[in-house]
């Protein structure tokens, strides 16, 4: 039970403008709204979560494609998606250290991404990009798949996925998991047809400052945002551009913070990415993997890339790494090391304010009691894992054995049902919720020392391969 002199007035609050948003909902077109959440056909096809998809690729030079994989070039590709063919598509791999890493392992199997409009005014009804995530350091194939169906529930724009057994050439490449990439046709499921802009923030080298990347004002020069704007999704105007650099602005003051920022969305997304202890993300050392929202000047963050989440990243982490105990209790108030989260404005701004920081607490608490406490999750584990097992077990490419991946799933299973325990004591109070509390209550934790964060998928299944 959340407890604060101010719990009652918040929560009337939140359930007065839940009320609102329902009736805007329902009755959108009678007050002129335009209803975003109108499914365009590809929705059902190839993102219907509920069954294994089937996705063929046809190459002219198969051996040619992976040799120069690297090089993320694009080559023409036939592709059939559950039986309908497409001609002309843009085909080439992805990834940073898990497409080097991979190629460097003598694998073949990569992480794809497929552009219809490449080379042809194209599309899947109406989707022009998706990718095939490879389930990368991921033996339990669900760590991306889950925290996406944890933020969808949380009510954040979230891109679409299902799984899909993948063919090239007509022979069997493995089981992967196809995400729709947040371009146009993203933006105008989420948004309608006015949407704002898309950018994905990503550094060119972690010995650089990456102060944009951070989402950080530095000054009013386009040049200081670069890592923000040659990644923008749209083509962007230097009107654009300075806008952007205005709301930066205001954010780093932390002041009229809700003329900049879509507090609620941005508040729901870091309540799962705290949950899902994701150090390879904008609050870790990296601070990237998402994608950046404006719509007149106002900024929202959109998920991306959970193959390291669950407390399986390396880069930065104290010793010992696989020191479960530590990540299951990982505080919900200091999610980050202090010189880590006072450069990541988007969240310590919002964290300063009383107002928004009991909110994150009332979120937190719907996470928990609806996606955990009501036995939803090991439902939804249970039959995405009875759904993949047969396919997993014949991936040919896989980067563990069924037997490993029978313990991924255990072992993410039971890290997560220890974190959303540690949450709550968090929440009430019985538990320290920041670093500071920890360290002046050694005892004070939810023991998770039975949960070993490799079995989840580490750099050495590949060298066994």
């Amino acid at each position: 039970m959340l407890k604060h002199p101010y719990i009652d007035r918040i929560s009337l609050t939140i359930f007065a403008l839940a009320i609102v948003a329902t009736l805007l909902f329902m009755n959108g077109d009678t007050f002129g709204l335009r209803a975003a959440s109108r499914n365009p056909v590809y929705v059902d096809r190839l993102f219907d979560p509920s069954r294994v998809h089937r996705i063929e690729l046809f190459i002219e030079d198969k051996d040619a494609f992976f040799e120069s994989a690297t090089e993320e070039e694009y080559i023409s590709c036939t592709v059939i998606i559950d039986g309908e063919a497409f001609k002309h598509i843009g085909l080439r791999a992805k990834g940073n250290n898990s497409l080097r890493l991979t190629e460097k392992c003598g694998l073949t199997r990569y992480s794809l991404k497929l552009e219809f409009d490449h080379y042809v005014a194209e599309s899947y009804h109406g989707l022009d990009k998706f990718s095939l995530d490879s389930s990368f350091q991921d033996n339990s194939y669900m760590k991306t798949r889950l925290t996406f169906d944890m933020m969808r529930q949380m009510g954040v724009a979230t891109p679409l996925c299902s799984y899909a057994w993948v063919t090239i050439n007509g022979e069997d490449h493995g089981l992967f998991l196809a995400i729709e990439e947040p371009e146009e046709a993203f933006a105008k499921r989420n948004y309608g047809k006015d949407h704002g802009l898309l950018y994905k923030p990503d550094y060119r080298s972690l010995e650089d400052k990456n102060a944009d990347v951070a989402l950080r004002y530095t000054d009013d020069e386009f040049a200081s945002y670069d890592n923000i704007f040659r990644n923008a999704k749209f083509r962007i105007t230097d009107a654009d551009k300075r806008r952007l650099i205005a709301s930066l602005k205001t954010l780093s003051s932390g002041k009229a913070l809700d003329t900049v920022i879509d507090t609620e969305q941005v508040l729901r997304y870091f309540t799962v990415q705290v949950f899902v202890v994701n150090m390879d993300s904008y609050l870790g050392k990296t601070g990237h993997n998402y994608f950046l929202y404006e719509k007149d000047g106002v900024l929202s963050m959109i998920p991306w890339d959970y193959n390291l989440a669950f407390a399986t990243y390396s880069l930065g982490m104290p010793n010992p790494i696989n020191d479960s105990t530590l990540y299951v209790n990982y505080p919900i108030d200091t999610p980050a090391a202090f010189d880590i989260m006072s450069e990541r404005p988007m969240y310590h701004q919002l964290m300063k304010d009383s107002n928004y920081y009991l909110t994150y607490y009332l979120l937190f608490d719907q996470l928990i009691e609806s996606y955990f406490e009501s036995g939803y999750f090991e439902h939804f584990v249970e039959q995405t894992a009875d759904m993949i097992a047969p396919y997993v077990r014949k991936d040919p490419t896989a980067f563990c054995s069924f037997e490993d991946h029978q313990k991924a799933v255990e072992t993410i299973t039971e890290f997560c049902r220890l974190r959303a325990m540690s949450i709550r004591g968090q929440l009430d109070g019985s538990l320290p919720s920041t670093f500071r509390e920890q360290e002046e209550n050694p005892d004070a934790y939810i023991d998770a020392s039975s949960v070993w964060l490799p079995d989840m998928g580490e750099l050495a299944d590949l060298k066994s391969k």
